[in-house]
């Protein structure tokens, strides 16, 4: 397939690869662009892993929980412009989507479209301010957290959301913690809370990109297989909460700090929602 200076450039955009390298790798994938991605890796090119940061379109993150720290949403509720996105009222109505979803368990995306915002549906609001301001508004993510304890954390000014969820009671130590591992999470951005949330698909991308790695360094072939393991437990280090350094004490792995506030505390899942794709 022909292969665009502008799908060259949306490449070198998402990966921070040079321009002839993101061409190269465009054209032996027949311009798919994950599969581009995996070749410059492959290929030992440096690139971004925040490519999806890039992307962003604007609006809003909100996330809350219930006072008893059993249930917690985060809502993105999306505009066109930084300007709508930066407006009081703006907040103020992705603030209120959010409390509905929370005042009534909500759980899903329809649910919370369908319900009640005053005389109207919450579906109808949003046509509304659509109507008022001209932009596509939207809720574009919708997420939900159930347990023994959810804490909330808004990052960046309502650019980013994330749940925490942990499996103690929460008492005000606790909630620190969580409150500390939702900021992992949002500066972070881990795959999964350990390598068990990690998909086989994953797991067995990671291992042949170190396949391939090692071969392209030339090691012997007996040594591949554990080479990309090697590889692989690096991946899980870098990429899954438990096991990334802590931001805060990079003597410490997220999941050893918890054990500092209680030897039982650990995470047990989690929801970072960011703008955009």
């Amino acid at each position: 397939m022909s292969i665009t200076a502008a799908d060259v450039n949306k490449l070198r955009l998402q990966t921070g690869a040079g321009m002839m390298d993101c061409k190269k790798a465009l054209q032996e994938t027949n311009g798919d662009f994950e599969a581009a991605i995996d070749y410059l890796r492959k290929k030992g090119a440096k690139i971004s892993e925040k490519r999806a940061d890039r992307d962003a379109n604007e609006g809003v993150v909100v996330a809350l929980t219930s006072e008893d720290g059993k249930y917690g949403v985060a809502v993105n509720l999306s505009c066109e412009t930084d300007f709508v996105a930066k407006n009081d009222a703006f907040v103020e109505l992705a603030k209120e989507i959010t409390q509905i979803a929370l005042n009534g368990r909500i759980t899903n995306l329809d649910d919370l479209l369908a319900a009640s915002f005053g005389n109207i549906t919450v579906s109808e609001r949003v046509s509304e301010e659509v109507a008022k301001i001209g932009e596509k508004i939207g809720i574009t993510k919708f997420e939900v957290l159930q347990g023994e304890g959810v804490v909330p954390y808004i990052h960046m000014g309502y650019r980013m959301g994330v749940l925490v969820q942990v499996n103690l009671p929460l008492t005000d130590a606790i909630v620190a913690g969580a409150k500390d591992a939702a900021m992992q999470i949002a500066a972070m951005a881990p795959v999964a809370v350990d390598e068990t949330g990690v998909s086989t698909d994953r797991i067995e991308r990671e291992l042949e990109i170190g396949r391939e790695q090692a071969r392209n360094e030339g090691k012997p072939e007996a040594m591949i297989d554990k080479i990309a393991q090697g590889k692989l437990n690096k991946f899980y280090q870098e990429n899954t909460l438990l096991k990334q350094s802590f931001v805060k004490d990079s003597n410490l792995t997220v999941g050893s700090y918890l054990k500092t506030i209680d030897k039982d505390l650990t995470v047990v899942a989690f929801k970072r929602v960011t703008l955009g794709a």
